[in-house]
């Protein structure tokens, strides 16, 4: 019999089903591709494992999840234990103001108690870092969340904040308000892709006002739309963070008309205890943020 296989139904088995399987696998794969697999395996064996509707094993299923069992259910807790004396290695995304402003303190306070700890950080907004997680180059991502993630992505809230303008530290915009009683608004728009969820958020609360402002100067990142904001290049998108350091050529305005933007941690299949020790932290740094 095919491992692989085996491995595909033990979950499917333990889970009751193949779509609550594809959300509980530690790695990225495809309802389509489970389906397949397991297929195969019972053409292999030439019996039926499970009843699809309703979900129940057959007999020949329920003897062969007994048998596989003890070994898949015991994986996760036996490369804990090998790994008990070697580094633990944790591969997190996130933007660059994340990492600059939120990271170091977490990473200290985690490291205390995983004093061998290895750290990986890629910089990156939700739309890389969720490719980044389906293909397993990252454990955990801090980002802007907006609707369900894509299968098998899973996600935590951390906290909700404001949308904010970004404009030149002498400038006399006070409120967005004041743009949005415009007939047009002159001013271009330095924002990141249209894809991100800051973007989309932003531009869905413009059209429940019926304001049209769209993308003039397109940036990779945060930090660059302080640094052409600050430049005269227009009014930047971002997000107001208390207690992180901002550019001291530039303001923030924060546009409390709008609804927050939540930002979160997401992450594939079963946490690992350096994972939650992390998302632990995280959450901490909120509470800090907030207060």
């Amino acid at each position: 019999m095919n491992i692989h296989h085996l491995e595909l139904f033990y979950y499917v088995a333990r889970h009751g089903g193949i779509s609550e399987a594809v959300r509980n696998i530690p790695y990225g794969i495809q309802q389509p591709a489970v389906s397949a697999q397991v297929i195969a395996l019972e053409e292999n064996l030439g019996v039926t494992l499970f009843h699809r509707r309703p979900f129940a094993l057959t007999p020949a299923g329920e003897e062969l999840y007994e048998f596989i069992h003890p070994f898949f259910s015991k994986v996760d807790a036996a490369a804990e234990r090998i790994r008990g004396g070697a580094a633990q290695r944790i591969r997190i995304g996130a933007s660059e103001v994340v990492q600059r402003d939120h990271l170091p303190g977490v990473v200290v306070n985690v490291r205390k108690r995983f004093p061998q700890m290895k750290v990986f950080l890629r910089e990156g907004y939700r739309p890389q870092l969720e490719a980044w997680l389906q293909r397993h180059e990252i454990d955990l991502a801090i980002t802007a969340v907006e609707g369900k993630p894509p299968a098998p992505i899973k996600t935590e809230e951390l906290i909700r904040l404001s949308l904010a303008l970004v404009v030149p530290e002498d400038s006399a915009l006070k409120s967005g308000e004041e743009l949005w009683e415009l007939d047009r608004i002159t001013e271009p728009l330095i924002a990141l892709p249209a894809e991100e969820p800051i973007c989309r958020h932003f531009q869905a609360c413009l059209a429940k006002r019926k304001v049209d402002w769209f993308t003039s100067l397109e940036v990779s990142s945060l930090a660059l739309v302080e640094t052409y904001a600050a430049n005269g290049f227009g009014i930047g998108l971002g997000l107001y963070v208390p207690k992180t350091r901002y550019s001291e050529e530039v303001k923030l305005v924060p546009l409390n008309e709008f609804p927050p933007v939540v930002v979160g941690v997401m992450w594939v299949g079963k946490r690992t205890p350096l994972m939650d020790a992390f998302v632990d932290e995280c959450h901490k740094r909120a509470e800090y943020v907030r207060a």
